[in-house]
């Protein structure tokens, strides 16, 4: 079957998978270190290898800012730092770029142009704050090319008018002490069941959908390409601020929301990261104030949530 992206969407808007079993069952190849190399030096700085994964990823933040959240001052790493992941098909015959990149409203056109100028697609344009000073929009770009360096100098091309390009972000200060969480993190990691990753004074977890096999393109999507919940975690443990994404099917939605906000948090968007998936992900982002143990209690029972049947069959227009 000749993957193409007409019959990509015949398959997908019929509900029927888009790819033979053989090619599921092909494992993805790791990027070759010359490819690599091809990309660290396009971008100007270094990444990190997700083996398991199969893919190469390089964090965006937007260390230019500075976030403010309801007047209190916000580090960057809580939820405004971007990323581009560079992942082969399962066929080995190209290479995927995806990424979620972190503007400011005055920068989305020019970026939008960019993308299109330089072949790559967008995927989606949203929020994933409320209250945030300066206003921040997310855009999620894709493209597909044969040669590493090429896509990577594509997407590059595409961020230039943006601050997000690394070579317009400001140089880390190496005298600088790093900030550190003030978390009690062994009694979060216990409660959430997953490992935090500490960042600056924040601490996230990033959970994938091991239960399914999502693929786009030809391409399979897991933690480390955008298929993940995540909560990061700023402040302390009295006062904390939690931020986060849950990654669900379309029938989970509203099994998650009302867990949310019996928890106290706040639904701040509800929408796609990608566009040719099957089967097809919503995604939803959300906010909330208070003690660090009672915002991952709220992380945690929307995550226990997900892989369950709904009660009810969903309604159906007539």
């Amino acid at each position: 079957m000749q993957l193409t992206r007409r019959n990509i969407l015949t398959t997908v808007g019929l509900g029927i998978a888009a790819y033979p079993a053989a090619a599921l069952a092909k494992p993805t190849k790791m990027l070759t270190p010359e490819e690599i190399s091809a990309i660290e030096t396009a971008f100007g700085k270094k990444g990190r290898s997700v083996e398991n994964e199969a893919l190469y990823t390089i964090p965006l933040p937007r260390n230019d800012l500075k976030i403010t959240i309801q007047g209190e001052p916000i580090p960057i790493p809580f939820g405004f730092g971007g990323w581009v992941s560079f992942k082969r098909t399962r066929d080995g015959k190209q290479l995927m770029v995806m990424s979620d990149t972190v503007l400011l409203q005055h920068e989305v056109a020019g970026v939008m142009d960019g993308a299109i100028a330089n072949g790559l697609e967008i995927a989606a344009v949203h929020n994933h704050f409320f209250y945030e000073e300066p206003r921040v929009f997310y855009m999620h770009l894709h493209g597909m090319g044969t040669d590493a360096g090429e896509l990577a100098r594509r997407y590059l091309a595409a961020i230039q008018p943006s601050p997000l390009h690394p070579a317009n972000q400001p140089k880390p200060n190496p005298g600088a002490t790093p900030p550190i969480p003030a978390f009690d993190i062994p009694a979060l990691d216990a409660l959430v069941g997953y490992k935090a990753t500490p960042n600056g004074a924040t601490i996230k977890y990033t959970v994938g959908r091991a239960d399914l096999t999502i693929m786009d393109m030809n391409v399979e999507m897991t933690a480390a390409i955008g298929l993940n919940s995540w909560a990061s975690f700023a402040g302390t443990m009295e006062k904390a601020h939690i931020a986060g994404d849950i990654a669900m099917l379309e029938r989970e939605v509203n099994l998650v929301i009302p867990i949310l906000r019996k928890a106290g948090l706040e639904v701040v968007a509800l929408h796609h990261h990608m566009l040719f998936e099957s089967p097809k992900m919503i995604f939803l982002h959300y906010f909330g104030t208070g003690p660090a143990l009672q915002l991952a209690e709220g992380f945690k029972a929307a995550l226990s949530t997900l892989g369950k049947k709904p009660g009810r069959q969903p309604m159906r227009h007539r």
